[in-house]
């Protein structure tokens, strides 16, 4: 292993283990806070009757909330909850687990068959500076905020099915706690910084004329010789548009979800948490095939990422109109290696 990955490797671990350890921290204050009895009594009510539930039925209070208690504001019940939870139980948790299975299992799949894309022709050993340390830093805070707030959501969605019975009540009470508040508040900071890598990218991915030829020749599995692509080919445009569409939805919702202090009704808040979970079980899916595509399954990429230069070969067969415009750019691997960290990469045309 070189020790560029051996680096990454060990930054990677560092992040998981911090996670973990700010996970148990905020669980601890979550449950310290939640642990006085003399709150919970003053909002505690009796358990529901017979009488209470044909109340419910009959509709007696209005379509959505029913109060078994005179003269109170607090709702005890809300009918609209149950059908909250069907959706929630029976659509949305099994399309999350139909989604990102079968998204782990096409990898697969594409992997056995194809295995992994190598480079036609020998690197040159000539770089072209591809991305920025700003992209590359948002991209990689981005990134793992992603990874984070899909880990936490899948443990909130399915954890208590798998995790619960293995760890006990107790460290489960503190895992969840953790998770949930990791969750709520590492999502707004993700929000934000999204919204301003899709808008430094933007221009990178109007789609052109040329992104239809990559489509039907798949990425150029299909027929002979390379599908055109700029700067951005086809696939990463979709990827792009996926985050700026689903994406901005997810955020939105999880915006509703996290604020509930702004006066949207129950009502609109099941509605979020379906969107949102749907949206974001959606996106973790195809960031699966992402994720496979710029690391193990072609060649070449994930150093553009790393290092911000590509070799001049791989620039020619996945982007071979963006090298068209900045091959004469190149640089030595040398001088890549002892280039500034501010160096931008050459104008792009968006024609």
């Amino acid at each position: 292993m070189s020790k560029q990955k051996r680096t990454m490797t060990l930054t990677g671990w560092l992040a998981i283990m911090l996670m973990m350890v700010m996970s148990l921290g905020f669980a601890s204050q979550a449950m310290a806070q939640s642990a006085d009895p003399e709150r919970e009594l003053t909002t505690s009510v009796g358990a529901a009757t017979p009488d209470t539930w044909r109340q419910v039925r009959s509709g007696e209070t209005g379509p959505n909330f029913r109060d078994s208690r005179a003269e109170s504001t607090y709702n005890l019940i809300n009918a609209s909850g149950e059908s909250w939870r069907q959706i929630r139980n029976r659509w949305v948790s099994p399309f999350g687990l139909i989604a990102i299975g079968g998204m782990l299992g096409l990898i697969t799949l594409f992997y056995l068959i194809f295995g992994r894309k190598e480079l036609d022709e020998p690197r040159t050993g000539r770089k072209l500076l591809r991305w920025t340390l700003l992209e590359r830093s948002l991209h990689w805070t981005v990134a793992t905020l992603f990874i984070v707030l899909a880990l936490t959501g899948l443990n909130l969605l399915f954890g208590k099915f798998v995790f619960r019975g293995l760890l006990g009540d107790a460290f489960w009470g503190a895992m969840i706690s953790g998770t949930k508040i990791l969750h709520n508040y590492l999502g707004p900071i993700f929000g934000v910084l999204l919204v301003i890598l899709l808008a430094k990218l933007f221009w990178h991915n109007i789609p052109r004329k040329h992104d239809l030829t990559w489509f039907k020749k798949g990425g150029g599995l299909i027929g002979k010789g390379h599908a055109d692509a700029g700067f951005a080919n086809a696939g990463e445009k979709g990827w792009y548009w996926l985050l700026a569409t689903a994406g901005i939805a997810v955020i939105a919702s999880g915006l509703v979800l996290d604020f509930p202090n702004y006066g949207q009704g129950r009502d609109t808040m099941q509605w979020a948490n379906v969107i949102h979970a749907v949206g974001a079980l959606g996106l973790t899916a195809v960031a699966l095939g992402h994720i496979y595509i710029g690391t193990v399954g072609t060649e070449g990429s994930l150093e553009g990422m790393a290092t911000g230069y590509v070799d001049e070969c791989w620039a020619k067969e996945h982007h071979n109109l963006w090298y068209e415009e900045v091959k004469d750019k190149t640089v030595s691997a040398e001088e890549a290696g002892r280039s500034g960290l501010d160096d931008e990469p050459a104008p792009q045309r968006t024609s």
